[in-house]
């Protein structure tokens, strides 16, 4: 990993070479991977009635102390009682974001009794979490409005509709890993990235929209797809395997355009097709600062994204309990360097496969067969993993049973 002096949150960055320094002195922090973290994400509905909508009046009553500031600029924003804080997104969907933990079974305990506690608040309120990863009952509506989200649909309206779908319609669940040790930092991101067309569609749970059937087993995938494909592709590909991970997140970055540029007033729209290398290059009449570099990356939404750690962005919201599925499959397939060679081998030959896995889903033969093999391997690995013999036993069900009809879709 490169490493830099540390830089101040407030520095001028006046070339390239010193965002990239900046970048690369935090994308991969690396090490032995002990931590792992989940950020879930639903739509949330009223229960008599899942196609009424819900606005963030009704959000901020239900979540009480516990409600971001987005919805109440004086509420604590008290974490729940296992450590999870809540958000809300500009659709009004509902994100739990666990603190990292060092054993996947205290993981799921946490997250269990996060989430129980934010459905029994909401369920007071006459409102139940989604089970799907996009909206299956209304079209998109805004619910949270701040100079972030009305810069980010601004911008999003300048390609399509597709930006306001991804916005206020789609709910996604987040994997959070440790980059690993320096030496297996190449291997583990690339099995990172060829795991994702594979496990997407073993996993997409977004086939309706808006009550109506989309044609897409991901329809959430597909409307990021439709955004920029310069802030949302993959940064690894099979054609560019070689490349070192810094440096491909690193041009990532600076080629990506501004999402939004923050300011003192309510208007944070950049100008069209501004790069962040352009800014530093002076596109725009003020320099920007390493926080601007900062904030710039989490306007960045690939598939995979560094963020010290590894964010896996490409699973769809499960139905209930099943979320913690892909979640042991992913741990047992990347939990150490061996597991990590063999599923990037057999993820591999559909590693390019993005677009097949959202439209298709296990429909697509190579990528279920490839999801057989995945789920075989995963299946040997669990019991590494430690889990309680009670959850070890539905997991293990769960993953048997997705292996089965990923079997069925490739003979």
């Amino acid at each position: 990993m490169v490493t830099s002096p540390e830089l101040d949150r407030t520095t001028v960055l006046q070339e390239r070479a010193a965002a990239a320094r900046h970048l690369a002195r935090i994308c991969f922090k690396t090490g032995p991977p002990t931590h792992i973290g989940v950020e879930l994400e639903w739509t949330v509905h009223d229960a008599a009635d899942p196609a009424r909508p819900v606005d963030g009046e009704r959000l901020r009553a239900a979540l009480g102390r516990h409600c971001p500031p987005t919805l109440d600029r004086a509420s604590p924003a008290a974490p729940l009682r296992h450590g999870g804080t809540v958000t809300v997104e500009p659709g009004g969907q509902l994100e739990i974001s666990t603190a990292p933990r060092t054993s996947i079974a205290t993981l799921i305990h946490a997250t269990d009794g996060d989430m129980a506690e934010v459905s029994g608040l909401l369920a007071a309120a006459g409102l139940v979490l989604g089970r799907s990863g996009i909206d299956p009952h209304r079209p998109p509506r805004p619910v949270v409005e701040t100079p972030r989200y009305r810069a980010m649909r601004h911008v999003f309206d300048r390609r399509g509709p597709a930006g306001r779908t991804m916005m206020y319609s789609t709910a996604g669940l987040q994997v959070c890993l440790d980059a690993g040790e320096a030496e297996h930092l190449p291997a583990r991101w690339a099995a990172a990235h060829a795991l994702g067309p594979p496990l997407l569609a073993a996993f997409a749970t977004a086939d309706r929209h808006a009550g109506r059937a989309t044609g897409w087993a991901s329809a959430r995938m597909a409307a990021w797809y439709a955004i920029d494909p310069a802030r949302t592709r993959p940064v690894w590909t099979p054609e560019r395997a070689d490349v070192d991970p810094v440096t491909a997140w690193v041009d990532y970055v600076l080629a990506a355009p501004l999402l939004c540029v923050r300011d003192a007033g309510p208007d944070w729209t950049p100008p069209p097709a501004v790069t962040f290398a352009d800014w530093v290059d002076g596109a725009l009449p003020r320099p920007p600062t390493t926080d601007d570099l900062d904030y710039h990356v989490s306007t960045l939404f690939p598939p995979v994204r560094p963020r010290g750690y590894l964010e896996l962005r490409y699973l769809d919201a499960q139905a209930g309990r099943d979320w913690a599925v892909p979640l042991a499959v992913l741990a047992a397939l990347l939990a150490e360097p061996g597991t990590v060679h063999t599923a990037r081998a057999v993820a591999g030959p559909v590693a390019h496969r993005w677009h097949a896995a959202a439209r298709d889903g296990l429909r697509d033969p190579r990528l279920a067969a490839a999801a057989v093999e995945l789920f075989d391997l995963a299946l040997a690995a669990l019991p590494r993993l430690d889990l309680p013999a009670a959850r070890h036993e539905e997991i293990d069900r769960d993953v048997r049973r997705r292996r089965a009809a990923a079997g069925r879709r490739h003979r």
